[in-house]
């Protein structure tokens, strides 16, 4: 049996190689997501939480974050990365230039997965209802529940995708095609940690959204590569 997988796996070319590389994103993706929902539901996850949150605030003064005092402004400024104005005005932004482009397709795919996205996104918080951290002040605004972290998620949505838009325009060169994806994942890591460091998330906020935000991506970049073979999409961006 193993020796069939393996002749398998030795015929795949490099969109065969893709394909099986997306699928075991989202499948193990999911999973993951779904044990880390159960174990924050089931609250095995709210010590090891509210311990990080603790630890990068001062002991004797919550109020206070670990670090020099322009170490919060920067934390603020790299979070707004992941807010909603920055993402429309981005996402916006790359949509018209693609419109305008001739790449019709391009754009309302673009608008379209990020708008179901964040739909997605907000219909998980409002099924979890799990409150803010409560253990330290908040160094941010909140406007909604918790789990999963929005900024996690729509980030690593919106980021992903224009990395990977981005990359199908370099296809001869793979440093490039590199550098657009490491540059999107190095952004969505720094807004997720930021949110933990404002104290308006738990880790495992911020991990579920990751986890989250992966997912709906690799999902959406499979349903685009389906639609461009079909003409909807259009083959070069």
């Amino acid at each position: 049996m193993f020796g069939g997988i393996v002749k398998s796996l030795r015929k795949l070319d490099e969109d065969g190689w893709l394909l099986a590389i997306r699928l075991l994103i989202i499948v193990l993706g999911t999973w993951a997501f779904l044990q880390l929902a159960h174990e924050v539901s089931s609250g095995a996850t709210q010590h090891f939480d509210e311990g990080i949150v603790r630890s990068l605030r001062l002991p004797d003064n919550p109020d206070v974050p670990r670090g020099p005092a322009w170490f919060e402004e920067v934390a603020r400024d790299i979070t707004a990365l992941g807010g909603y104005a920055i993402l429309i005005v981005l996402v916006g932004t790359i949509a018209g230039f693609l419109q305008l482009d001739g790449k019709k397709g391009a754009a309302r795919f673009l608008l379209g997965a990020v708008l179901s996205g964040y739909l997605v996104g907000m219909g998980l918080k409002s099924f979890f209802l799990r409150p803010r951290p409560s253990v330290v002040p908040h160094l941010a605004p909140i406007y909604s529940t918790s789990f999963p972290s929005g900024h996690s998620m729509m980030s690593a949505i919106v980021y992903l995708t224009l990395g990977a838009l981005l990359s199908r325009m370099e296809p001869r060169h793979p440093r490039l095609r590199v550098y657009f994806i490491v540059v999107p994942v190095v952004l969505t890591g720094l807004v997720g940690a930021s949110r933990v460091y404002l104290g308006v998330h738990y880790p495992t906020d911020v991990l579920a959204g990751w986890t989250a935000g992966l997912v709906w991506a690799t999902l959406c970049s499979l349903i685009a590569q389906r639609l461009q073979r079909r003409g909807v999409i259009e083959a070069e961006i």
